[in-house]
């Protein structure tokens, strides 16, 4: 491989998030849900031919990736990778101006990073599971991986969350994920994702209508607070 392909390969993903229209497509889908051309054309404030040609670009640089079923195509991010991207985008973005004073409030207490929890919640759960000894220290190296404990795996099967089903998932188990309002990494990987969809199974958390944020139900609350000690 010519040593100059990876920076051109790097050089290209940049300049497709870079145009405005397409960042915007982009950071709509990272709530996880997959949208068609026509509801990414009103996002991105273009006309339907425009956002056609936004989203082959995106396709092209393996940003997104497209579902047929019917008439009907939906687009969503091509995995986890490109959603952990965007998100340490967004810390970078508030680096250089009040990126986050201007979130609402119901995103920075929690919201989606595509499958797993963000948002004060998301890195509150990640601190109190370090606090109980149920995760490790995140590692050195780059992608900050975590694992559970023994006490931790215990704990989070007792949640319903079969362990060993989730770290034989084709990504990886837990890491560092970070939160672009808190500035501290919350919990990434199969074990997030299993986490928020436990949250969600038992009614915990509700997900807003079009929207990455998670509204804490009054046994959310509670739950949260006597199994995680966390204050919601």
């Amino acid at each position: 491989m010519d040593a100059g392909e990876p920076a051109e390969i790097i050089a290209g993903i940049a300049a497709a998030i870079g145009e405005a229209p397409r960042a915007r497509m982009l950071y709509c889908l990272l709530d996880g849900r997959a949208r068609t051309a026509t509801e990414l054309a009103i996002v991105a404030d273009v006309t339907a031919s425009t956002a056609s040609a936004h989203l082959q670009r995106l396709m092209k640089e393996r940003l997104i990736k497209v579902l047929a079923q019917g008439k009907h195509r939906y687009y969503s991010l091509s995995d986890s990778n490109v959603a952990d991207a965007l998100e340490k985008l967004g810390v970078i973005a508030g680096s250089f101006g009040a990126f986050c004073a201007n979130t609402p409030s119901e995103l920075r207490e929690a919201r989606t990073c595509y499958d797993h929890m963000a948002g004060r919640i998301g890195v509150a759960l990640r601190t109190s599971f370090q606090k109980m000894r149920w995760l490790t220290e995140a590692s050195k190296e780059i992608d900050q991986r975590y694992d559970l404990t023994p006490k931790g795996a215990e704990a989070i099967e007792v949640l319903g969350i079969d362990v060993r089903a989730i770290r034989k998932a084709h990504r990886r188990f837990a890491y560092g994920c970070m939160d672009w309002s808190e500035r501290q990494p919350h919990i990434g990987g199969a074990l997030g994702a299993a986490i928020l969809k436990i949250a969600l199974k038992r009614k915990w958390m509700i997900q807003e209508l079009d929207s990455r944020a998670l509204k804490i139900t009054r046994n959310g609350k509670r739950e949260i607070h006597d199994r995680f000690r966390i204050e919601t």
